[in-house]
């Protein structure tokens, strides 16, 4: 269930900081967005996921997997705060260090991740993606780990379709991702079986 509350009192904005819920906030274009915390299979998947790209594609290259990033327009400034987004996780190469502001990035990394679960507003968010030229955006499923892959084509994202044998490869990585028999993500580099894995692994 989906709700818009019109006016949202400082008590109930202190409880929600105090608690760290308000590290998912969104605001889109001065509309606050409150997501609930991610269950305990989104965090786990999450956090396997950005380990196995972090140690396995982005040092080897020297880039970065960061989670959690306010992202905002080029030049936003200060304006930041009153429209951006907050992916579950991005790739970004050294290349486009100069968009990280520390607090916020002012433009697209290479990569956008979302983990869709029912009821969040990952589809919605692919329209701001856009706007902000993001090359490549990755929509995950949490609970059946189907794969969408997302380009930019004049402008619009658009989905790509899976290879013959079922994978989904992104172009901006070489990562190949597809669901497993198991109800994990099988995923790896290139084609390359050695370095394929299923996620989440073991808790």
């Amino acid at each position: 269930m989906k709700a818009v509350i019109p006016c949202v009192n400082e008590s109930f904005l202190e409880r929600h900081k105090r608690l760290g819920h308000d590290q998912y906030d969104e605001m889109w274009e001065g509309v606050l967005h409150m997501a609930p915390a991610p269950n305990n299979e989104h965090q786990r998947f999450e956090r396997d996921l950005v380990q196995y790209l972090h140690t396995r594609w982005a040092i080897p290259r020297n880039a970065e997997v960061l989670q959690q990033t306010n992202l905002s327009l080029p030049g936003a400034g200060a304006t930041w705060v009153d429209n951006h987004r907050i992916p579950d996780f991005i790739i970004v190469t050294a290349d486009r260090a100069h968009i990280d502001c520390d607090t916020h990035f002012e433009g697209a990394p290479n990569v956008v991740v979302e983990i869709h679960s029912e009821g969040d507003e990952a589809y919605e968010k692919l329209l701001f993606y856009a706007e902000l030229q993001v090359p490549e955006v990755w929509i995950i499923d949490r609970d059946s780990k189907a794969v969408e892959i997302y380009l930019l084509r004049e402008g619009k994202l658009m989905p790509t379709p899976a290879g013959a044998d079922g994978w989904m490869r992104s172009p901006s990585t070489g990562v190949e991702m597809r669901p497993a028999p198991s109800g994990k993500l099988s995923i790896r580099l290139d084609g390359d079986e050695k370095t394929r894995r299923e996620l989440p692994g073991k808790p």
